[in-house]
């Protein structure tokens, strides 16, 4: 980032205001980006006769294909998360022949945007992904007169379904205009059926509040865990239902719980840097439940982004030779960028300039800007499907706690998300040795505490083999546990969830490394809950139970009931 002490030009101020402009007109992306990606890829193909030749041959047999098979209705499949063609009338004539015909091209660009040689994967990669958004924006199952759903739905509504989502489309389309936030589904409210566990604010500053859980066993493990959640979601994705909060469960294990509820940023908190999040943030909590509960060790815990702040901390504690932490567990998060998965389609020097200059416009990301980033990734199911189902079918959105929460949306910094992007994503620094704090480099490897490092095997936010590099830049005690799910439904895993499966590994101190590939052909899947096994290796870090400590302290006084007042900000 450029250096924001010194005053702009202003021929550089009229450049940032035009590009912030443009921003908006684009919901973030860089048309730059997109026209080098393209430029590249053509121009490496122009020059690839060979290559050329490779995608006729291609599309002739496609050809054949479709004119051979194309009447059964198996010349092409689609893949098997693609709903699109569920119904039994895509395998019938004509409807077969639309279905087909798509999935062959989308078979052909598929082919003709694989790398090129000479061309920036990032490009070539980026293009596929382009194709993709705009093969999916036509597909025949996006045309109501095309799509059996409709026109079943249709007859047997009488075109009820087309007048409820036509006044659905009514309604979204004057709260975009207003700028207004849709209502919450009234099934599920914050501090009634979700964010629910007992417990008091103990602790407030700009940045966050810091919420204790009360006690629900005669005694605890001595040891209290923090749990330090991503500052761009509400932290109760750990608190959601009673029966699937991580969070309740632990109190019920016997555990005394600590967790980060993080501000929703406005302008006011523009300039608030990563750092300010580490030592306001984590540090601050750390020192808050020293006071609370003194001469105990604490079990930290970071999800997402929350534990990359957290290994940040951890580093430069190690460094400072403070030892406060009893153990340190990251849940999908990440220390190394290199294959930081489907995000980095949108993240090279142009894309995050482009950025930078909307949030120095607006002061901070906006929660709607960073939802629509994360919904282009899966469009096919949350931008097509979804209105499909909501405007041709006139079905509301389903009513879930994980829904909810998911529309409970999150601001982000301007300074803050600046900095992350640049030195974690694009430049990689943490593991590069090249992340300095205080004007010095830490290094993840100086951290004796054991860790648990868990990764979810369909996540596309935070790959599970890149949660794995983990082990590649640390030396102490560690497990990996790999688990069945998403990003967020693995961390849901409450015992007793059905189809639930982990793998667990655990590598000593000084065992050489293993690749992720050969992890998991070693070890074998156990059926059951996550959560049982983090619990039991938490206990194995722990001295023992001991009373409960009292609801903050002198000190630190309770400043309001669980779950606080920062998490209701919109």
């Amino acid at each position: 980032m450029s250096d924001e002490s010194k005053t702009p030009h202003p021929y550089e101020t009229l450049d940032r205001v035009t590009r912030a402009m443009t921003a908006r007109m684009t919901g973030g992306q860089s048309p730059n980006a997109a026209m080098a990606a393209w430029a590249d890829w053509f121009t490496h193909m122009a020059r690839a006769p060979g290559r050329q030749l490779e995608l006729l041959e291609h599309a002739r047999e496609n050809a054949m294909k479709l004119a051979t098979e194309a009447v059964n209705g198996d010349a092409f499949t689609a893949a098997p998360d693609d709903h699109r063609f569920a119904h039994a009338a895509w395998n019938t004539l004509p409807l077969s022949l639309w279905k087909q015909s798509f999935l062959a091209t989308e078979d052909w660009w598929d082919a003709a945007t694989q790398p090129v040689r000479g061309a920036r994967a990032a490009n070539i990669n980026r293009v596929n992904f382009m194709t993709h958004q705009a093969l999916d924006a036509l597909s025949p199952s996006n045309i109501p007169a095309l799509n059996p759903n409709v026109i079943e739905e249709t007859a047997t509504q009488g075109g009820a379904n087309l007048t409820k989502g036509a006044q659905l489309l009514a309604r979204d389309l004057q709260l975009q205009m207003t700028g207004e936030c849709p209502e919450c589904p009234t099934d599920f409210e914050v501090g009634r059926n979700i964010a629910c566990t007992p417990g008091e604010v103990v602790y407030r500053n700009e940045l966050f509040e810091l919420i204790q859980y009360a006690p629900s066993t005669d005694k605890v493990q001595a040891e209290p865990i923090l749990i330090v959640p991503a500052w761009i979601m509400k932290y109760y994705i750990l608190d959601l239902s009673p029966e699937n909060s991580l969070i309740a469960w632990l109190v019920g294990q016997g555990f005394t719980v600590f967790a980060i509820s993080w501000v929703n940023p406005t302008d006011e908190l523009r300039e608030s840097s990563m750092d300010d999040y580490r030592r306001k943030g984590v540090m601050a909590a750390l020192d808050a439940i020293g006071k609370i509960v003194p001469e105990q060790k604490i079990h930290a815990t970071g999800y997402c982004l929350g534990g990359t702040i957290l290994s940040i901390a951890a580093a430069t504690m190690a460094r400072e030779k403070d030892d406060r932490l009893a153990s340190i567990t990251l849940l999908a998060a990440q220390t190394d960028f290199t294959e930081a998965g489907e995000l980095m389609l949108f993240l090279d020097e142009s894309q995050v300039a482009f950025l930078e200059d909307m949030m120095w416009d607006q002061g901070i990301l906006q929660s709607d800007q960073m939802a629509s980033a994360f919904r282009s990734l899966r469009a096919r199911d949350l931008v097509w499907g979804r209105m499909l189902d909501r405007y041709l079918l006139g079905q509301e959105d389903a009513q879930a706690d994980i829904v909810t929460w998911n529309a409970d949306a999150t601001r982000m910094p301007y300074r803050m998300h600046s900095e992350y992007l640049r030195s974690l994503f694009l430049e990689n620094r943490l593991t590069a040795g090249r992340f300095a704090v205080d004007g010095k480099v830490i290094a993840l490897k100086d951290i004796d505490a054991p860790f648990f490092v868990l990764g979810t095997e369909k996540d596309h936010i935070a790959p599970w083999k890149s949660v794995y590099k983990a082990t590649l830049f640390t030396e102490g005690d560690l497990r990996f546990c790999l688990t069945s799910g998403g990003h967020n439904g693995g961390i849901l895993s409450e015992p007793g969830h059905k189809h639930r499966h982990y793998r667990l590994g655990h590598r000593r101190p000084g065992v050489n490394y293993m690749d992720p590939d050969s992890w998991v052909t070693k070890h074998d899947p156990v059926e059951g809950s996550w959560w049982q096994a983090w619990r039991d290796w938490l206990k194995t870090h722990s001295s023992g139970e001991a009373k409960p400590p009292k609801m903050g302290a002198k000190s630190l006084p309770p400043l309001a009931p669980a779950p606080g007042t920062y998490v209701m900000q919109k």
